[in-house]
C-alpha cells in the first residue's frame, strides 16, 4: 500500500449511514476496512470503482481484526442494533445496549493493542442523549436527560472514552434523525403518506432533530479530518422543527396531505415504552459546535432538503 494512503476502519460500515460513509471515504482516496457481521451485505462502490476490505466480526471483541487499528488514520464506530425495529421488550433493550457497549469496548481494546495508535476515533451517539426537551433547544453544553435512550447514549459514549487517555483524539457524533432514501426514518414514514394517511405523532409539538444523509456523512469526514475537533458534536441541521412541521413539509414534498395525527394512546398500545421515548418525545438539538467550526451544510433547511430527496 502507498504510504500516503490513509486507512479508516469502519465498524457498522454496511448499515444505512455506514454504506454512504464508506463510499465517501473511498472517493476521497482513503483505504477503507469494514467490520460487519455479514460480508455479503453490499457496501457499494466509489466513483472510481474502488471497493472496501470486508472483515467479518462478532461485534463483541477485537479478535480477528484488531491489527487493523495499528497505524490506521481513523476508527469509526457505528455498530449497534437498531433502536426503532421492534417493540422494546427486556430482551430487545438488553440487545440494543450491549451491542453498543461491546462494540465500543472492542474498539478500545484494538487501540490499546496498537503499536502505532490511530489519530482519531469517531464514536457514534444520538441526540437521545438529551432526553425529552419538547420544543426547547439544546446544544452540546446541555446536560443529559433521563430514560432508556439517555442511558444508551451515555454508556455508548463512555465505551470508548478511555482512548483519550491513550493519546487518541475522540469525536462523539450525536446524530439526529437522518433523512435519506433507501433506509432510515424517512423510508418508514413514506408508506402512510403514499396512502394519504400521513400525519404527526401525537400532538406533533415534540422536536424533530433532522439531518440530510449527505450532511451526516460530510460532517463525519469533516470532524475526522479536523485535527482540532474533539468531544461531542450534534449532527443535526441548523433549522430545528417540530414533528408537525416536518410532516407538513414531507406532505408538500410528496404532494400528499398531512392531516391524520396518530393518537398517543394508539402508539402506546402498539409500541409500548418505545412510543413514549422515541415517537412522542423529542428535542430541538442545535449543531452549535459544528457551526462554530465553520462546517458548511449542503442542506440547512428542511423544505429544500426534502425536495432534493424526492427529486
Amino acid at each position: 500500500m502507498d504510504a500516503g494512503i490513509r486507512r479508516v476502519v469502519v465498524a457498522g460500515g454496511s448499515g444505512f449511514i455506514g454504506r454512504r460513509l464508506c463510499r465517501a471515504l473511498l472517493a476521497g482516496g482513503y483505504r477503507v476496512s469494514v467490520l460487519t457481521r455479514g460480508t455479503s451485505r453490499a457496501v457499494g462502490l466509489s466513483p472510481d470503482g474502488a471497493v472496501p476490505e470486508m472483515h467479518t466480526w462478532d461485534g463483541r471483541s477485537a479478535q480477528g481484526w484488531g491489527h487493523l487499528a495499528d497505524g490506521a488514520f481513523a476508527l469509526v464506530n457505528l455498530a449497534g442494533e437498531s433502536i426503532g425495529d421492534g417493540r422494546w421488550t427486556p430482551e430487545r433493550k438488553s440487545a440494543i445496549l450491549q451491542s453498543r457497549t461491546l462494540a465500543g469496548e472492542a474498539m478500545t481494546q484494538a487501540v490499546s493493542q496498537a503499536s502505532v495508535k490511530p489519530e482519531v476515533l469517531v464514536q457514534a451517539s444520538a441526540v437521545g442523549y438529551y432526553g425529552d426537551t419538547g420544543q426547547d433547544a439544546v446544544d452540546e453544553s446541555s446536560p443529559p436527560g433521563k430514560g432508556f435512550l439517555t442511558e444508551v447514549c451515555l454508556r455508548w459514549e463512555e465505551s470508548t472514552h478511555s482512548v483519550e487517555d491513550m493519546g487518541v483524539r475522540r469525536v462523539v457524533a450525536r446524530t439526529g434523525l437522518v433523512l435519506g432514501r433507501g433506509g432510515g426514518v424517512l423510508e418508514k414514514m413514506l408508506t402512510p403518506f403514499k396512502m394519504f394517511l400521513g400525519g404527526p405523532l401525537g400532538d406533533g409539538r415534540q422536536g424533530f432533530p433532522w439531518i440530510h444523509l449527505d450532511d451526516e456523512v460530510r460532517a463525519m469526514v469533516f470532524l475526522m479530518e479536523r485535527g482540532d475537533a474533539a468531544g461531542a458534536f450534534n449532527l443535526t441541521a441548523p433549522e430545528t422543527v417540530s414533528n408537525l412541521e416536518f410532516c407538513r413539509r414531507l406532505g408538500e414534498a410528496m404532494s400528499r396531505p398531512c392531516g391524520l395525527a396518530a393518537p398517543a394512546a394508539m402508539l402506546r398500545l402498539a409500541f409500548g415504552e418505545m412510543a413514549d421515548e422515541l415517537l412522542l418525545t423529542g428535542c430541538r438539538a442545535f449543531p452549535k459546535r459544528l457551526v462554530e467550526m465553520g462546517f458548511d451544510f449542503s442542506h440547512p433547511r428542511l423544505g429544500p432538503a426534502l425536495k432534493d430527496l424526492f427529486a
